[in-house]
Order: C-alpha cells, then structure tokens, then sequence
C-alpha cells in the first residue's frame, strides 16, 4: 500500500483550492464565476472547512451540511446590502470563509481570533449576533419591517433557521408574526433531521412526514415548472399558481400544512445539495413579495463519511484526521479523571434506581450533558423536549406538583431563556426541581453567547431557590443525592470538562443545606472560594503556606443559603479575606458576602475576584480565567498582597 497516499490527497485538495477558492474574496467574486462553476466551489469550500476543523476544533458537521446553500445564497442574494441571518449560528462556517475570512479562518474560535458565531462587529456580512437557537426568525423580521418603514424596499432579508431549532417556541412566535406582518421575508428551513443529538417532537415528525410524501413534491415540482413558465405574464401568473397550488394540494394531500395554516407561503421540500437548482429556486422566490418558507434537506456532515455516519460525534469532534476521519484524542496510560457531565450521568442513573421519582429533562443535549445514560437505562422516564428551555422548566414543574422530583439539566446559559419560569412556574410554588446547571462558568471557546458566567447572580435573586457549586465530582455526586432529598427548588452549578480525582464513585453523604467547609486553617487572610475555583485557591494557598504565610480556606459550597454561621466565625478572626467566584462580580457569590459583611457591621479589608462586569469573548478556558483574573497566579498574587 503507498504510504504517501493521504499527503498525497492533503497536497491534491490544497492545490484546488489555490486554483478556485483562493480567488475568492468576497461574494462579489463569487457572483462573477459562471454557474457551472458553482459544484467546484462547493467541492472545495467543504475540504476547506474539513482541513481547517481537523487541526482547529469547531463545529463540522452542521458547516459541511450547508455548503450549497451557503454557495447559492451567495451567488443570489447581494449580500451585504441583502441580509443573511444564520441560526443556529454554527452552520455559518462557509459563510465566513466566503466573506473575507478565509485567510484567518485558522483563528477560528481561538484567543483574540474570529468567533465562531457570526457577530455584527467582526464583518458587515453578519447581520444579526447569533449563538443559541430558534432567534433568526424574529430577528429578520425586524430587519424587514426596518427596511419597509426606511422605504428600502429592494432589500431582501433571509433567515436560515436549521440544526432543530425549529423545536424551539420562539420560532413559532416569530412565524406568527411574520404572516401578519406585511414585510418581505424568506424563511429557510434547513432540514438535517439532527441538532446534536437525534430531533424529536411534533415538528421533527411532521417535518419527516411532508418530506416524505410523494404526492407533495411531485406537486412542488409542477408548480415550480408551472411558475418557471408563467413567470415572463408578470403578477397574474403568481395568483394563477398559488391558486392552482392550494387547490390541487387541498384535493391530493386532504390535509393543511402547517406553515401556510400560518399564512406563510411554503415552497419545498427541496434537495440542499444541488447548488444549481437552490440557485434556481432562490432566484425565483427573491422576486416573489411577502413571508414565504423554503423547506431544504441536507445532510449534516455532508461529503465527509464519518460525519455522515456518526453525526452525534461529529457535530463538534475535537482534533481528526481529514482523510481518515479518525478522531484524534489524546491517550493516558494513567487513569483520568472523568468529566463532570459524565459524574452527573452515572450519579443520576443510580438515583433513578433507588428511587422510582426520579425523572430527566433536557433541552436537546442528552449526549453533552451525559443525560442519555438515564434515557439509555430509563426511556421512560427521561425527556429530551427539543430546544425548548422554557417549556423544559415549566414541563418539569408539572411533574414535581404530582410528586415526580425532575433533574432539569440546562446548559448555564442556556437556562437564561427561562427565568420567567424558574422564578412564577417554579419558586412562586416552592417546587421540588433540581436544576443542574452544566458548563457553569468560563467555557472556552464558544464565547460570549456560552459563558455560563450569570446564573449565581440571577438565581440567588429567586426566593425559595438553594443555590449550589461543588468543587469537585465528589461534591457534585454528594449535592445531587442531598437535592433529591431536599423540599424546594434546588440549583447545582458546574463547569465543563474534567474534574481533579478518579476515587469519586464513593457512597453517597447528604449535606447539610447551607453549610461551607474549611479546608484549611490560617491567621494572615481568608480565601472564601466557591465551586471549581476551590480547586486553583488551594494550589495558590499551598504555595503561600511554603512561603511562611498562614492563610485559612474555606469552600463555601452554597450561594444560597450562605453558612451565617462560618461567615461570622470568618470575619470575627480575620482582617484581610479575598472571595474567588467563576462568575460576574456584579450580583454574585462576593457580593453576597460584601452584603453579609455591611448587614453585621464588619471592617474587614475584602477583595473580590471574579469575571468583570463585560462580555467574555473566545479563547482557551485557561486563557479567560487568566484575562478575567481569577487563575491559580492571579489568586496568589491577590492573597499575597492582602498579607503585606
């Protein structure tokens, strides 16, 4: 076998994309190729991404399932002066590359490099700031009645809503609108089939069903040939057509479409792969006024096998080899540490066993939350209700007021969706939900629209919510068996990725709500920590301990309630003490112990450290916690100058 073969195929793709995608600059380049050119670009475009994602993580799949509607987009709208809006914002891979970032493109998602999302402040190709799902709808439509009530009325406005966030209700409410709303708008519907995990739901369904009628797409394609024909009559032809539509529809199918209940035109479906026929069809209905949907089917990881076949995997797959496919992780001889998802799903499966309320929730990531395991053991009572945070914590509430006890598991910034909920649906009522609040904290390199960075500040703010962060998996697995066994809505916040020990499957040890621990004891300062940041105060403690100075630990383990007692104790005995959080100074755990401080009348000097009151960009984990000031250095530095 030639062993030169994949450098070969590296060097092959490379050359390609010199000859064609290199002269590529900006759309404007593109719209002067010939249509016929159209295939290569995509062919290209799709090893770009594969090449550039194998050595850079980011997000594959759902980038390589849009590339010919990406291309066809491109070549048909006059973007920017026409607005694209992407949602969710990972499919826009190509869109960047096709708009001037090809070149920095290996930037992508790194410190001080390109987002991974579209954002209005890095190109005027990205017309709305996206990151969670289900806002592109709305978003556009804003766009369009702004240009209507500007008297621009040559703009068009396009959303592509696709990955399953068609699941979430603010589509919906957007959809709604659009039909009453006299503004130009189209709407496309980028049917994968798949968000991260599998699509579920009445959507997805009926989405599987209209795709798969015969009867609907052979009647598409005579209405398109129809209109293809008619077109040259002007106004008139467009009535006949979508009379001659409703018509024959109504009389072959016997049943309403769902989107044209809602007063929206819907064309579809229609392949996602044939650049030149979405060519075609975008064409036409640019000319076409008025709200109107186009339903496309792709395939996520489309052109790349092992995406196609592990989508799941896929979706965001970490380091790869672009030829094989094979994922490139990074193997120990030593047994590691397990991530904290993984701690939650194990724990909450035996849970389930030894006690049959115990039921799962989530909104769409049973696999990035470690929630299928309960689904794969317990089908029956685990939930997966589409990108639907609102609906997640209100359908959780309903369980709990007949006696069920839900582990609601939302990711930190995610569950910001749903605060009406958690404060009338749930608090109001004192309801029994545990909420775990995965990928608490700095995250990395999804950015400002992932940092889970706000949730301790605006859920000690709820009456009747416990509030609480382990610092490790023992403590997350202890804080899931007390919650279980508490009365009242409960909150555990942790971060993403592995934790510090591999000794954690111990038996299980109820906490006493409301009570912190001291780690160690010292003279010279206090470090009040809470959650993972415990784990970086002690390092920065055991360095200044060596260095001759006494300095006292405390993991504080609750927000709320605070342990009044261990403050007083804390406060009566030191004089310097310095609070470390992984979230927004403004609201959060130090200001709540600032709060304890000036309500009994302490004079301690307290600092606290914490993420400032800015949005936190992309880059490595290590790197933010670094700029935001609250690293293993930045604790030891503060603690050290407290002491002097």
């Amino acid at each position: 076998m030639c062993t030169f073969a994949p450098k070969f195929r590296e060097i092959y793709h490379y050359t390609r994309m010199k000859e064609l995608l290199m002269t590529l600059n900006s759309p404007s380049d593109l719209r002067k190729l010939p249509e016929d050119a159209l295939p290569a670009v995509c062919a290209d475009l799709r090893q770009f991404i594969i090449d550039e994602v194998a050595h850079n993580p980011g997000h594959l799949g759902a980038s390589l399932g849009v590339v010919e509607l990406t291309v066809a987009l491109h070549y048909v709208y006059q973007t920017p002066y026409d607005l694209l809006v992407w949602d969710v914002g990972h499919q826009a891979y190509g869109h960047k590359i096709l708009t001037g970032r090809r070149d920095v493109f290996h930037t992508n998602r790194k410190y001080k490099g390109i987002s991974g999302f579209p954002r209005p402040q890095e190109s005027e190709y990205d017309a709305f700031g996206v990151g969670h799902a289900s806002t592109s709808i709305s978003a556009a439509l804003g766009m369009a009645v702004a240009a209507r009530l500007e008297g621009d009325n040559t703009r068009k406005v396009v959303a592509v809503i696709g990955d399953g966030s068609m699941t979430g209700g603010l589509a919906f409410e957007g959809l709604n609108n659009a039909a009453t709303t006299a503004s130009d708008i189209l709407i496309i519907l980028n049917d994968n089939n798949i968000a991260i995990d599998p699509n579920i739901g009445g959507v997805h369904n009926y989405l599987l069903d209209v795709s798969r009628s015969k009867q609907y797409n052979r009647l598409k394609k005579e209405v398109w040939d129809g209109l293809g024909r008619l077109r040259k009559f002007g106004p008139l032809a467009r009535r006949i057509v979508q009379k001659t539509e409703n018509a024959v529809k109504a009389a072959l199918l016997n049943e309403s479409n769902l989107f044209e209940g809602l007063g929206v035109r819907y064309f579809g479906p229609v392949d996602g792969h044939d650049v030149r026929y979405l060519v075609k069809v975008l064409r036409d209905l640019r000319t076409m006024p008025g709200p109107k949907i186009l339903h496309v089917l792709t395939k996520k990881g489309k052109g790349f096998r092992q995406a196609e076949l592990h989508q799941t995997e896929y979706h965001a797959p970490g380091r790869f080899d672009p030829v094989s496919g094979e994922r490139l992780e990074q193997l120990s001889t030593e047994p590691q540490p397990p991530l904290f998802q993984e701690v939650f799903g194990k724990t909450l499966v035996e849970l389930a066993e030894a006690d049959p309320r115990v039921v799962g929730v989530t909104p769409a990531m049973p696999s990035g939350c470690s929630m299928n395991l309960l689904m794969n053991r317990f089908p029956e009572r685990t939930f997966d209700v589409g990108i639907a945070e609102s609906h997640a914590v209100t359908f959780a509430a309903g369980m709990a007021i007949r006696g069920l006890v839900p582990f609601c598991n939302i990711y930190s910034s995610f569950l910001q969706r749903s605060y009406d909920q958690l404060i009338h649906d749930v608090a109001i009522q004192n309801l029994h939900v545990v909420l775990c609040l995965d990928r608490g904290g700095i995250v990395g390199a999804d950015g400002a629209t992932h940092q889970g960075v706000f949730d301790i500040a605006y859920m000690r703010s709820i009456p009747n919510m416990t509030v609480a962060a382990p610092m490790d998996e023992c403590e997350l697995r202890n804080m899931l068996f007390t919650a279980l066994h508490f009365d009242g809505p409960f909150s555990i916040r942790y971060p993403r990725g592995q934790g510090v020990t591999t000794e954690w499957q111990h038996p299980f040890v109820e906490l006493p709500v409301g009570r912190g621990r001291q780690l160690t004891a010292g003279t010279s300062a206090a470090v009040l920590s809470i959650g993972f940041t415990g784990i970086d105060a002690a390092k920065a403690v055991t360095r200044l301990r060596t260095e001759g100075f006494s300095i006292a630990h405390y993991d504080m383990r609750f927000i709320k309630p605070l342990d009044a007692e261990l403050l007083h104790e804390i406060f009566s005995s030191h004089q310097r003490i310095l609070t470390v959080e992984d979230g927004v100074l403004q609201g959060g755990f130090g200001s709540a112990v600032l709060e304890f401080q000036s309500d009994h009348n302490y004079t301690a000097h307290l600092r606290r450290l914490g993420v400032p009151d800015r949005f936190i960009e992309h880059g490595s984990r290590r790197e933010l916690v670094r700029e935001c000031g609250f690293d293993e250095q930045s604790i030891y530095d503060a603690l050290k100058a407290l002491c002097q």
